[in-house]
């Protein structure tokens, strides 16, 4: 069934998604603060608006994928009186637990609906239509919003209700973030043995060391083809966004009182990585800074 539906942000994720959209049928206003954002839109069939609340005006469906949780809010405040009553509003971006479930306040305040639906899978799951999204908000509105999501990703998982689903990305991206580091770790230390890279990831694939990091990701050139560094580390999930959801698990594992010390460290290491070597580069090129500050050779 076609739909009408805003999209709110069209960044390297919030584009494809976008047009993927466009690409199952259905109609797609959409509005981003880069023209040329929305030029590269427009050239896949969306439907370019002059602004966020021209965009939703219409809308049975509002998607939304923004940096982090004040755009959120701000945009939420811009737009939620200009949208039709009841409109669903579908918030993709991975932001703080406490500003998602704000967002849903405002929404229904405003007398609409909403999920947050924060996604899995970067550039590369957008771009080829196979996210995974981690769903919060009531079972009727993800029913609703499923068959819409289908045609973006492989995966949705309803988690519970508001900001469920952004609980569920920042966990997922705590465990990714250590086994990174972990997995980083363990090829140096392989190379200090005098054991190679393909050597040890033929035993750990098969082994109780298996792990995504390892076997999709691999942060060292070789064993697996697809993985960025082969491409000299270049994103795949940039470090920066790592360092951004590790950041927002640190603070909700703080406030909660958790005592998560493997994932507080991992948040510390990728933001340093962040601000130096890694700006530009995927979170597995972390390994490189291990080895130098192992001072093996590079």
């Amino acid at each position: 069934m076609t739909r009408s539906i805003a999209f709110i942000g069209l960044g390297h994720m919030g584009g494809p998604m976008a047009a993927n959209l466009v690409t199952a049928g259905h109609r797609v206003r959409a509005y981003d603060l880069v023209a040329a954002a929305l030029d590269t839109a427009a050239e896949a069939g969306v439907e370019p608006a002059g602004s966020a609340a021209e965009a939703v005006a219409d809308a049975e469906v509002v998607i939304t994928m923004l940096p982090a949780g004040r755009h959120v809010l701000d945009l939420y405040d811009d737009i939620l009186g200009a949208a039709r009553p009841g409109t669903l509003f579908v918030d993709c971006s991975t932001i703080d637990v406490t500003d998602a479930r704000t967002a849903h306040e405002r929404a229904a305040a405003a007398g609409m609906r909403s999920l947050d639906a924060p996604v899995s899978g970067g550039v590369v799951g957008a771009e080829a239509a196979t996210l995974t999204f981690m769903v919060g908000g009531g079972e009727a509105e993800f029913a609703e919003a499923e068959v819409l999501l289908a045609a973006l990703g492989k995966r949705s998982v309803h988690c519970g209700g508001a900001g469920a689903g952004q609980a569920a990305k920042i966990c997922n991206n705590m465990i990714l973030g250590v086994s990174m580091i972990a997995v980083s770790e363990a090829f140096v230390l392989a190379e200090s043995l005098g054991l190679s890279h393909q050597a040890l990831y033929d035993v750990a694939s098969a082994a109780s060391g298996q792990c995504w990091a390892l076997t999709v990701n691999c942060p060292v050139p070789g064993p697996v083809p697809g993985s960025p560094a082969n491409r000299d580390y270049r994103p795949g999930f940039a470090t920066s966004l790592m360092a951004k959801d590790l950041g927002l698990a640190a603070n909700a594992a703080r406030a909660g009182g958790v005592q998560a010390e493997l994932g507080l460290r991992a948040a510390e290491l990728y933001a340093a990585y962040a601000q130096g070597a890694g700006a530009a580069e995927d979170f597995s090129g972390v390994v490189r800074t291990i080895r130098n500050q192992s001072g093996a050779q590079a």
